[in-house]
């Protein structure tokens, strides 16, 4: 049975993270679900680019459990992901249950706000690093992508096919993941 993932999209997203993530892992062979926030309709990014999700954040819940919930960062798409609490449920759900929870960029303040992997080692984008910090509830590194069991986190833009090939890696395999790098040319 091929793996699932569930990328959640907010207004305000970082559209190179959402759409890298679900790309290579598409290519990967897993069904990734992209689900908006407020329903179905197009979500502007933070560079004005428009997503239109498969579906509502309600109508993925209802097809849980996903292997793997992935947050794309970008500050506004992160802030409103923090404060959505069907998000939070869903988090805590994935968390108790040992599935994987991968965030990038801002997007680790999500975790923050919702109580996900208090303990755990996270990477974040720089600008975002006191506020995940501040309360000592992590331990923070600055290496491009930290894997602390379950939970995954990379830095931004830049990270992002190195945090999407850690997903299929963990997901499907390190020879997937290779194979992937060398179909892409991605320099890793």
């Amino acid at each position: 049975m091929s793996k699932k993932a569930l990328l959640l999209l907010a207004d305000g997203a970082e559209e190179m993270e959402a759409v890298i993530t679900i790309d290579v892992l598409r290519r990967a062979g897993i069904g990734v679900t992209v689900a908006g926030i407020k329903g179905p309709d197009a979500i502007t990014c933070s560079r004005d680019v428009k997503i239109v999700p498969d579906v509502s954040l309600a109508d993925a819940v209802a097809n849980e459990p996903y292997d793997a919930v992935i947050l794309p960062g970008g500050l506004n798409g992160a802030k409103a992901l923090a404060q959505n609490e069907q998000v939070g449920e869903l988090l805590r759900k994935q968390e108790n249950a040992g599935r994987m929870i991968a965030a990038i960029c801002a997007a680790p303040i999500v975790l923050k706000t919702h109580g996900i992997g208090v303990g755990k080692c996270v990477t974040s984008f720089p600008s975002t690093k006191e506020t995940i910090t501040e309360g000592g509830q992590y331990q923070y590194k600055e290496d491009r992508v930290v894997r602390d069991g379950q939970l995954t986190t990379s830095r931004g833009p830049g990270t992002a096919f190195e945090f999407a090939l850690s997903i299929v890696e963990q997901l499907s395999g390190k020879e997937k993941a290779d194979s992937l790098v060398k179909a892409m040319l991605v320099k890793v």
